[in-house]
């Protein structure tokens, strides 16, 4: 049995370095992990009203029932939203607030007026003199107050406004850099 141990023994001595460094000779793999963001832009506050009121002035002067453009003028609303995108647009659209009622000569049944929009230190406007949508203008990477004045009111041939309801609406687009 002694003769036998002998024999053996050394064949464990020998395999046992031999098996460790296999061991430790290992291979190493990777898994990359990508993902994107869509650049986009959202109004979190989306739509808000100015009521103008009473739009003709009163009185018994040769201006009553022409337009009061300090009715119209300086009023100011506030959207709020955001764009992720450094090259992020903004762009104005009027719409002249009008009435449907026919008109006879010496009246008006539409008013023109021009609506800046303010958005991170960026200023886009448009005229309802003008058809479509004014300039646009980068307004970035933001997330805050888009902040909507209107001013420079006026009607065609400054006459008498037709009784009535008026209506019309400013369109603030928040537009993303879309990459192709």
């Amino acid at each position: 049995m002694r003769k036998l141990v002998l024999i053996v023994l050394p064949l464990a001595v020998v395999a046992g370095p031999a098996m460790a460094q296999a061991a430790t000779s290992g291979s190493t793999g990777q898994v990359d992990i990508s993902g994107s963001v869509a650049g986009r832009c959202l109004f979190t506050t989306p739509s808000k009203t100015i009521t103008l009121g009473e739009l003709a002035l009163s009185g018994s002067t040769a201006a009553a029932g022409k337009l009061d453009t300090a009715k119209v003028d300086t009023k100011s609303e506030t959207l709020v939203g955001w764009c992720n995108n450094a090259a992020a647009t903004m762009t104005v659209t009027t719409t002249e607030l009008t009435n449907t009622a026919p008109i006879a000569t010496g009246f008006d049944n539409h008013i023109d007026y021009t609506a800046t929009a303010v958005a991170n230190s960026a200023t886009a406007s448009d005229s309802s003199l003008t058809a479509g949508a004014g300039t646009s203008v980068t307004v970035g990477l933001f997330k805050g107050d888009v902040v909507v004045t209107l001013s420079g009111s006026s009607t065609p041939n400054s006459g008498l406004l037709v009784a009535g309801g008026y209506s019309g609406n400013v369109k603030v687009t928040l537009a993303p850099l879309i990459a192709l």
